[in-house]
Protein backbone atom coordinates (compact mmCIF):
# COMPACT_ATOMS: atom_id res chain seq x y z
CA UNK A 1 0.00 0.00 0.00
CA UNK A 2 1.38 3.27 -1.07
CA UNK A 3 0.69 6.26 1.64
CA UNK A 4 0.07 9.70 -0.09
CA UNK A 5 2.52 12.02 1.04
CA UNK A 6 1.27 14.43 3.79
CA UNK A 7 1.08 18.23 1.93
CA UNK A 8 2.50 21.41 3.97
CA UNK A 9 1.96 24.48 4.05
CA UNK A 10 4.51 27.05 3.37
CA UNK A 11 5.03 29.81 6.34
CA UNK A 12 3.65 32.83 3.22
CA UNK A 13 0.50 30.29 2.59
CA UNK A 14 0.01 30.43 6.41
CA UNK A 15 0.51 34.13 6.33
CA UNK A 16 -2.14 34.71 3.54
CA UNK A 17 -4.66 32.59 4.55
CA UNK A 18 -4.59 33.26 8.21
CA UNK A 19 -5.08 36.81 7.27
CA UNK A 20 -8.17 35.62 4.64
CA UNK A 21 -10.02 33.63 6.94
CA UNK A 22 -9.89 36.26 9.83
CA UNK A 23 -11.36 38.46 7.54
CA UNK A 24 -14.23 36.34 6.06
CA UNK A 25 -14.93 34.97 9.74
CA UNK A 26 -14.76 39.41 10.68
CA UNK A 27 -17.44 39.68 7.77
CA UNK A 28 -19.48 36.86 8.54
CA UNK A 29 -20.08 38.11 12.16
CA UNK A 30 -20.37 42.14 10.82
CA UNK A 31 -23.38 41.18 8.22
CA UNK A 32 -25.80 39.24 11.11
CA UNK A 33 -28.04 42.32 12.64
CA UNK A 34 -26.92 41.67 15.79
CA UNK A 35 -23.95 43.88 14.29
CA UNK A 36 -25.58 46.88 13.00
CA UNK A 37 -26.56 49.85 15.26
CA UNK A 38 -30.36 49.51 13.69
CA UNK A 39 -30.69 45.98 13.68
CA UNK A 40 -30.70 45.46 10.31
CA UNK A 41 -27.76 43.81 8.66
CA UNK A 42 -25.17 45.43 6.19
CA UNK A 43 -24.97 45.01 2.95
CA UNK A 44 -22.73 42.42 2.94
CA UNK A 45 -20.00 44.05 0.44
CA UNK A 46 -19.39 46.73 3.58
CA UNK A 47 -19.30 43.99 6.32
CA UNK A 48 -16.50 42.38 3.97
CA UNK A 49 -14.94 45.93 3.30
CA UNK A 50 -15.16 46.88 6.86
CA UNK A 51 -13.49 43.62 8.19
CA UNK A 52 -10.44 43.76 5.29
CA UNK A 53 -9.56 47.25 6.63
CA UNK A 54 -10.29 46.20 10.23
CA UNK A 55 -7.56 42.96 10.28
CA UNK A 56 -5.13 44.90 7.77
CA UNK A 57 -5.31 47.68 10.45
CA UNK A 58 -6.39 50.48 7.69
CA UNK A 59 -8.90 52.92 8.72
CA UNK A 60 -10.63 53.20 5.55
CA UNK A 61 -14.53 52.65 5.78
CA UNK A 62 -17.21 52.87 3.61
CA UNK A 63 -19.58 53.65 6.38
CA UNK A 64 -19.39 55.60 9.75
CA UNK A 65 -18.05 53.29 12.13
CA UNK A 66 -19.44 55.57 15.03
CA UNK A 67 -23.07 55.37 13.93
CA UNK A 68 -23.11 51.99 11.78
CA UNK A 69 -21.68 49.48 14.21
CA UNK A 70 -23.83 48.76 17.43
CA UNK A 71 -21.40 47.54 20.77
CA UNK A 72 -20.67 44.16 19.41
CA UNK A 73 -20.26 45.17 16.23
CA UNK A 74 -17.96 47.55 17.35
CA UNK A 75 -16.02 44.84 19.63
CA UNK A 76 -15.56 42.52 16.54
CA UNK A 77 -13.86 45.49 15.11
CA UNK A 78 -11.76 45.74 18.13
CA UNK A 79 -10.51 42.15 18.14
CA UNK A 80 -10.14 41.89 14.18
CA UNK A 81 -8.04 45.27 14.61
CA UNK A 82 -5.79 43.46 17.36
CA UNK A 83 -5.66 40.55 15.53
CA UNK A 84 -4.38 42.07 12.95
CA UNK A 85 -2.06 44.15 14.18
CA UNK A 86 -0.29 41.47 16.22
CA UNK A 87 -0.75 38.52 13.65
CA UNK A 88 -2.62 35.88 13.92
CA UNK A 89 0.25 33.65 14.59
CA UNK A 90 1.18 35.87 17.19
CA UNK A 91 -2.01 35.40 18.62
CA UNK A 92 -1.79 31.29 17.98
CA UNK A 93 1.72 31.22 19.63
CA UNK A 94 0.29 33.48 22.72
CA UNK A 95 -2.62 30.94 23.40
CA UNK A 96 -0.32 27.69 23.39
CA UNK A 97 2.17 29.41 25.57
CA UNK A 98 -0.70 30.40 27.73
CA UNK A 99 -2.03 26.64 27.93
CA UNK A 100 1.30 25.11 28.38
CA UNK A 101 1.40 23.56 25.13
CA UNK A 102 5.28 23.18 24.01
CA UNK A 103 5.94 24.49 21.04
CA UNK A 104 7.22 22.06 18.11
CA UNK A 105 9.87 22.79 16.02
CA UNK A 106 7.22 23.65 13.00
CA UNK A 107 5.92 26.15 15.35
CA UNK A 108 9.20 27.82 15.95
CA UNK A 109 10.12 28.06 12.17
CA UNK A 110 7.05 29.56 11.49
CA UNK A 111 7.20 32.01 14.51
CA UNK A 112 11.04 32.80 13.00
CA UNK A 113 9.48 33.47 9.77
CA UNK A 114 6.94 35.06 10.26
CA UNK A 115 8.46 37.87 12.38
CA UNK A 116 11.88 37.81 9.88
CA UNK A 117 13.96 37.03 13.13
CA UNK A 118 17.40 35.62 12.42
CA UNK A 119 17.28 32.55 15.46
CA UNK A 120 14.73 30.37 16.65
CA UNK A 121 16.36 30.48 20.42
CA UNK A 122 13.77 32.38 23.01
CA UNK A 123 10.88 32.68 20.86
CA UNK A 124 8.60 31.86 23.04
CA UNK A 125 10.11 34.34 25.25
CA UNK A 126 10.09 36.99 22.84
CA UNK A 127 6.20 36.16 21.95
CA UNK A 128 5.46 36.77 25.45
CA UNK A 129 7.10 39.97 26.03
CA UNK A 130 5.49 41.40 22.62
CA UNK A 131 2.24 40.53 23.87
CA UNK A 132 2.85 41.76 27.38
CA UNK A 133 4.12 44.57 26.00
CA UNK A 134 1.63 45.18 23.44
CA UNK A 135 -1.32 45.12 26.74
CA UNK A 136 0.77 47.33 28.56
CA UNK A 137 1.23 49.94 26.19
CA UNK A 138 -2.34 49.97 24.76
CA UNK A 139 -3.37 50.20 28.68
CA UNK A 140 -1.27 52.89 29.06
CA UNK A 141 -2.99 54.75 26.41
CA UNK A 142 -6.70 53.82 27.17
CA UNK A 143 -5.88 55.13 30.84
CA UNK A 144 -4.50 58.51 29.74
CA UNK A 145 -7.32 58.92 27.06
CA UNK A 146 -9.82 58.48 29.85
CA UNK A 147 -8.46 61.54 31.25
CA UNK A 148 -10.41 63.32 27.94
CA UNK A 149 -13.11 61.27 27.19
CA UNK A 150 -14.53 60.03 30.57
CA UNK A 151 -15.21 63.48 31.48
CA UNK A 152 -16.72 64.41 28.11
CA UNK A 153 -18.73 60.98 27.46
CA UNK A 154 -19.29 59.55 30.70
CA UNK A 155 -19.16 55.77 30.97
CA UNK A 156 -18.98 55.45 27.16
CA UNK A 157 -15.35 57.41 27.96
CA UNK A 158 -14.31 54.11 28.93
CA UNK A 159 -14.91 52.18 25.69
CA UNK A 160 -14.09 54.68 23.73
CA UNK A 161 -11.03 54.86 25.20
CA UNK A 162 -10.20 51.36 25.16
CA UNK A 163 -11.12 51.40 21.20
CA UNK A 164 -8.86 54.25 20.49
CA UNK A 165 -5.68 53.09 22.72
CA UNK A 166 -6.23 49.82 20.63
CA UNK A 167 -6.38 51.19 17.34
CA UNK A 168 -3.77 53.69 17.85
CA UNK A 169 -1.05 51.26 18.74
CA UNK A 170 -2.36 48.49 15.92
CA UNK A 171 -2.06 51.67 13.28
CA UNK A 172 -5.56 51.04 12.23
CA UNK A 173 -6.99 54.57 12.47
CA UNK A 174 -10.25 53.54 12.94
CA UNK A 175 -12.38 55.23 16.05
CA UNK A 176 -15.95 55.32 17.76
CA UNK A 177 -15.69 58.96 18.67
CA UNK A 178 -17.35 60.77 15.42
CA UNK A 179 -17.42 60.67 12.32
CA UNK A 180 -14.76 63.44 11.44
CA UNK A 181 -12.03 61.13 13.13
CA UNK A 182 -10.19 63.20 15.56
CA UNK A 183 -10.75 66.79 14.16
CA UNK A 184 -12.57 68.02 16.99
CA UNK A 185 -9.38 67.49 19.17
CA UNK A 186 -6.95 69.18 16.54
CA UNK A 187 -5.64 71.24 18.99
CA UNK A 188 -5.49 68.90 22.70
CA UNK A 189 -2.29 68.38 23.41
CA UNK A 190 -2.78 64.96 25.57
CA UNK A 191 -4.94 63.70 22.39
CA UNK A 192 -2.32 64.48 20.32
CA UNK A 193 0.82 63.46 22.36
CA UNK A 194 -1.08 60.09 23.55
CA UNK A 195 -2.26 59.40 20.24
CA UNK A 196 0.91 60.39 18.50
CA UNK A 197 3.18 58.02 20.91
CA UNK A 198 1.05 55.77 20.60
CA UNK A 199 1.61 55.08 16.66
CA UNK A 200 5.63 55.87 17.43
CA UNK A 201 5.64 52.85 19.15
CA UNK A 202 3.54 50.72 17.29
CA UNK A 203 5.24 51.75 14.19
CA UNK A 204 9.02 51.48 15.54
CA UNK A 205 8.46 47.73 15.79
CA UNK A 206 9.28 45.21 18.61
CA UNK A 207 12.58 44.08 17.71
CA UNK A 208 13.97 48.20 18.06
CA UNK A 209 11.66 48.04 21.85
CA UNK A 210 14.29 45.17 22.79
CA UNK A 211 17.23 46.97 21.80
CA UNK A 212 16.62 49.82 23.51
CA UNK A 213 15.61 47.61 26.51
CA UNK A 214 18.55 45.72 25.95
CA UNK A 215 21.21 48.46 25.76
CA UNK A 216 19.37 50.64 28.91
CA UNK A 217 19.60 47.41 30.94
CA UNK A 218 23.63 46.52 30.20
CA UNK A 219 25.02 50.36 30.77
CA UNK A 220 25.52 50.29 34.28
CA UNK A 221 27.10 53.64 34.15
CA UNK A 222 25.60 57.16 34.15
CA UNK A 223 26.57 58.58 30.28
CA UNK A 224 25.29 55.37 28.63
CA UNK A 225 25.73 56.23 25.15
CA UNK A 226 22.56 53.87 24.12
CA UNK A 227 22.05 54.44 20.74
CA UNK A 228 25.83 53.63 19.74
CA UNK A 229 25.48 49.96 21.21
CA UNK A 230 22.39 49.33 19.37
CA UNK A 231 21.87 47.35 16.84
CA UNK A 232 22.40 48.25 13.00
CA UNK A 233 18.03 48.21 12.12
CA UNK A 234 17.00 49.57 15.10
CA UNK A 235 19.77 52.81 14.28
CA UNK A 236 18.34 52.92 11.02
CA UNK A 237 14.81 52.59 12.27
CA UNK A 238 15.23 55.08 14.97
CA UNK A 239 16.83 57.54 12.97
CA UNK A 240 15.15 57.56 10.05
CA UNK A 241 11.64 57.66 12.11
CA UNK A 242 12.91 60.52 13.74
CA UNK A 243 13.96 62.39 10.53
CA UNK A 244 10.96 61.77 8.11
CA UNK A 245 8.40 62.68 11.47
CA UNK A 246 10.46 65.93 11.89
CA UNK A 247 10.81 66.91 8.37
CA UNK A 248 7.44 66.07 7.45
CA UNK A 249 5.95 68.04 9.97
CA UNK A 250 8.14 71.13 8.72
CA UNK A 251 7.05 71.09 5.36
CA UNK A 252 3.61 70.71 6.15
CA UNK A 253 3.77 73.33 8.99
CA UNK A 254 5.23 75.79 5.80
CA UNK A 255 2.70 74.17 2.92
CA UNK A 256 -0.26 75.00 4.97
CA UNK A 257 0.41 77.81 7.55
CA UNK A 258 -1.94 80.27 5.92
CA UNK A 259 -4.50 77.95 4.99
CA UNK A 260 -7.78 78.81 6.82
CA UNK A 261 -9.31 75.33 5.71
CA UNK A 262 -6.26 73.31 7.87
CA UNK A 263 -4.22 75.38 10.25
CA UNK A 264 -4.16 78.85 9.45
CA UNK A 265 -6.52 79.88 11.57
CA UNK A 266 -4.78 78.29 14.84
CA UNK A 267 -2.56 79.89 16.96
CA UNK A 268 1.96 79.00 16.88
CA UNK A 269 1.49 76.19 19.24
CA UNK A 270 -1.45 74.49 17.44
CA UNK A 271 -0.03 74.79 13.77
CA UNK A 272 3.01 72.96 15.43
CA UNK A 273 1.30 70.31 16.99
CA UNK A 274 -1.20 69.78 13.90
CA UNK A 275 1.64 69.36 11.75
CA UNK A 276 3.50 67.39 13.61
CA UNK A 277 0.38 64.90 14.35
CA UNK A 278 -0.26 64.76 10.24
CA UNK A 279 3.40 63.89 9.99
CA UNK A 280 2.67 61.17 12.33
CA UNK A 281 -0.50 59.89 10.90
CA UNK A 282 0.85 59.20 7.59
CA UNK A 283 3.13 56.81 8.72
CA UNK A 284 0.30 54.51 8.43
CA UNK A 285 -1.80 55.00 11.09
CA UNK A 286 -4.89 57.01 9.35
CA UNK A 287 -6.27 59.03 12.17
CA UNK A 288 -6.92 62.49 10.91
CA UNK A 289 -6.88 65.62 12.99
CA UNK A 290 -7.19 67.70 9.89
CA UNK A 291 -9.56 67.27 6.97
CA UNK A 292 -7.33 65.67 4.04
CA UNK A 293 -9.53 67.03 1.04
CA UNK A 294 -8.61 70.72 2.24
CA UNK A 295 -4.50 70.10 2.50
CA UNK A 296 -2.52 72.00 0.04
CA UNK A 297 -1.06 69.78 -3.14
CA UNK A 298 2.21 70.07 -1.39
CA UNK A 299 1.32 68.85 1.65
CA UNK A 300 -0.86 65.94 -0.29
CA UNK A 301 1.98 65.29 -2.11
CA UNK A 302 3.98 64.97 1.44
CA UNK A 303 1.90 63.04 2.79
CA UNK A 304 1.82 60.46 -0.23
CA UNK A 305 5.58 60.44 0.55
CA UNK A 306 5.06 59.62 4.19
CA UNK A 307 2.56 57.22 3.87
CA UNK A 308 4.59 55.18 0.73
CA UNK A 309 7.30 54.59 3.39
CA UNK A 310 5.42 53.98 6.32
CA UNK A 311 6.63 52.40 9.69
CA UNK A 312 9.81 49.74 10.87
CA UNK A 313 10.28 45.77 10.10
CA UNK A 314 8.28 43.91 12.90
CA UNK A 315 6.03 46.16 13.86
CA UNK A 316 1.83 47.07 13.35
CA UNK A 317 2.61 49.48 10.60
CA UNK A 318 2.43 49.11 6.66
CA UNK A 319 4.10 50.55 3.96
CA UNK A 320 7.68 49.67 2.48
CA UNK A 321 9.72 50.34 5.64
CA UNK A 322 11.98 52.69 6.51
CA UNK A 323 15.10 50.29 6.71
CA UNK A 324 13.82 49.36 2.93
CA UNK A 325 14.03 52.84 1.93
CA UNK A 326 17.13 53.34 3.92
CA UNK A 327 19.26 50.19 2.24
CA UNK A 328 18.27 51.41 -0.92
CA UNK A 329 18.82 55.08 -0.52
CA UNK A 330 22.07 53.96 0.46
CA UNK A 331 22.69 51.46 -2.38
CA UNK A 332 22.27 53.67 -4.83
CA UNK A 333 24.66 56.59 -3.19
CA UNK A 334 26.97 54.28 -2.37
CA UNK A 335 26.75 53.17 -6.86
CA UNK A 336 26.85 57.05 -7.70
CA UNK A 337 29.81 57.19 -5.99
CA UNK A 338 31.32 54.04 -7.77
CA UNK A 339 32.23 52.44 -4.16
CA UNK A 340 31.95 48.55 -4.14
CA UNK A 341 28.95 47.86 -1.50
CA UNK A 342 26.85 50.77 0.97
CA UNK A 343 27.72 51.14 4.45
CA UNK A 344 25.43 52.85 7.26
CA UNK A 345 26.92 53.62 11.10
CA UNK A 346 30.08 52.29 10.30
CA UNK A 347 28.56 48.55 9.05
CA UNK A 348 28.21 47.26 5.61
CA UNK A 349 25.10 46.71 4.53
CA UNK A 350 25.10 42.93 2.32
CA UNK A 351 24.19 42.16 -0.95
CA UNK A 352 20.80 40.16 0.28
CA UNK A 353 19.58 42.91 2.14
CA UNK A 354 19.88 45.48 -0.88
CA UNK A 355 17.87 42.43 -3.40
CA UNK A 356 15.17 41.93 -0.44
CA UNK A 357 14.76 45.51 -0.15
CA UNK A 358 14.89 46.31 -3.90
CA UNK A 359 12.09 43.00 -4.80
CA UNK A 360 9.82 44.69 -1.68
CA UNK A 361 9.97 47.95 -2.72
CA UNK A 362 8.73 46.77 -6.73
CA UNK A 363 6.11 44.55 -4.99
CA UNK A 364 4.67 47.35 -3.33
CA UNK A 365 4.70 49.55 -5.80
CA UNK A 366 3.39 47.30 -8.48
CA UNK A 367 0.45 46.70 -5.78
CA UNK A 368 -0.04 50.68 -5.72
CA UNK A 369 0.12 51.41 -9.76
CA UNK A 370 -1.84 48.56 -10.46
CA UNK A 371 -4.54 49.77 -8.07
CA UNK A 372 -4.36 53.01 -8.99
CA UNK A 373 -5.18 51.98 -12.78
CA UNK A 374 -7.93 50.20 -12.07
CA UNK A 375 -9.89 52.66 -9.71
CA UNK A 376 -9.11 55.78 -12.08
CA UNK A 377 -10.51 53.83 -14.56
CA UNK A 378 -13.45 53.39 -12.11
CA UNK A 379 -14.36 56.83 -10.82
CA UNK A 380 -13.97 60.45 -12.12
CA UNK A 381 -12.43 61.67 -8.88
CA UNK A 382 -9.60 64.05 -8.96
CA UNK A 383 -6.62 62.11 -9.99
CA UNK A 384 -5.03 63.52 -6.98
CA UNK A 385 -7.60 61.91 -4.71
CA UNK A 386 -7.36 58.72 -6.20
CA UNK A 387 -3.35 58.50 -5.77
CA UNK A 388 -4.26 59.46 -2.61
CA UNK A 389 -6.94 56.38 -1.80
CA UNK A 390 -4.56 53.97 -3.42
CA UNK A 391 -1.77 55.06 -1.26
CA UNK A 392 -3.29 55.06 1.23
CA UNK A 393 -4.74 51.42 0.90
CA UNK A 394 -1.50 49.94 -0.17
CA UNK A 395 0.51 51.04 2.51
CA UNK A 396 -2.66 50.25 5.18
CA UNK A 397 -2.49 54.20 6.28
CA UNK A 398 -6.77 54.87 6.12
CA UNK A 399 -6.57 58.33 5.59
CA UNK A 400 -8.68 59.33 2.70
CA UNK A 401 -9.85 62.67 0.61
CA UNK A 402 -13.53 61.94 1.64
CA UNK A 403 -13.77 59.53 -1.90
CA UNK A 404 -14.03 55.62 0.35
CA UNK A 405 -17.51 56.46 0.56
CA UNK A 406 -18.11 57.53 -2.53
CA UNK A 407 -17.18 54.58 -3.96
CA UNK A 408 -19.45 51.85 -6.73
CA UNK A 409 -19.15 48.22 -5.80
CA UNK A 410 -15.80 47.96 -8.52
CA UNK A 411 -13.83 50.43 -6.66
CA UNK A 412 -14.90 48.99 -3.57
CA UNK A 413 -13.80 45.61 -4.56
CA UNK A 414 -10.50 46.92 -5.89
CA UNK A 415 -9.73 48.57 -2.16
CA UNK A 416 -10.20 45.73 -0.62
CA UNK A 417 -7.82 43.31 -2.77
CA UNK A 418 -5.26 46.41 -2.12
CA UNK A 419 -5.82 46.61 1.79
CA UNK A 420 -5.10 43.12 1.66
CA UNK A 421 -2.30 42.92 -0.36
CA UNK A 422 -0.94 46.28 0.55
CA UNK A 423 -0.66 44.26 4.31
CA UNK A 424 0.49 40.41 3.14
CA UNK A 425 2.01 41.38 0.43
CA UNK A 426 5.23 42.79 1.62
CA UNK A 427 4.93 40.50 4.81
CA UNK A 428 4.89 37.44 2.62
CA UNK A 429 7.77 38.61 0.28
CA UNK A 430 10.08 38.99 3.20
CA UNK A 431 9.20 35.78 4.89
CA UNK A 432 10.34 33.88 1.16
CA UNK A 433 12.76 35.42 0.71
CA UNK A 434 14.10 35.04 3.99
CA UNK A 435 13.43 31.35 3.93
CA UNK A 436 15.75 28.22 3.63
CA UNK A 437 16.38 27.22 0.35
CA UNK A 438 15.67 23.48 -0.74
CA UNK A 439 17.71 23.58 -3.41
CA UNK A 440 20.24 24.87 -5.50
CA UNK A 441 21.03 24.76 -9.28
CA UNK A 442 24.88 23.43 -9.88
CA UNK A 443 24.60 25.41 -13.40
CA UNK A 444 23.73 28.75 -13.45
CA UNK A 445 22.75 30.40 -16.30
CA UNK A 446 25.51 32.77 -18.36
CA UNK A 447 26.54 36.39 -17.19
CA UNK A 448 25.93 39.23 -19.79
CA UNK A 449 26.66 42.72 -19.03
CA UNK A 450 23.38 45.19 -20.06
CA UNK A 451 23.18 49.24 -20.26
CA UNK A 452 21.06 50.37 -17.27
CA UNK A 453 20.27 54.44 -17.10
Amino acid sequence: MVRKKKHSFSTTQIILFSFLATIFVGSALLALPISSASGESVPYLDALFTATTSTCVTGLVTLPTVSTWSVFGQVVILLLIQIGGLGIITIMSGLMILLNRKMGISDRLLIQDAFNLNTMSGLAKFVKNVLFGTLVIEGIGAALYMLVFVPEFGARGVWISVFNSISAFCNAGIDIIGENSLCNYATNPLINAVTSALIILGGLGYIVWWDVLRVIKSRSSKNRRIFRHLTLQSKIAITVTAGLLLIGAALIFIFEYENPATIGNMSLFDKIQASFFQSVTTRTAGFAAIAQENLTNASAAVSIILMLIGGSPVGTAGGMKTVTIAVLVCSAFATVRNKSSATLFGRRISEESVKKAVAVTVTFLTIFAISTILLMASTDADALDVVYETVSATATVGLTRNLTSTLNVFGKLVIIVTMYFGRVGPISLAVALGSRNESQNVISEPTEDISIG
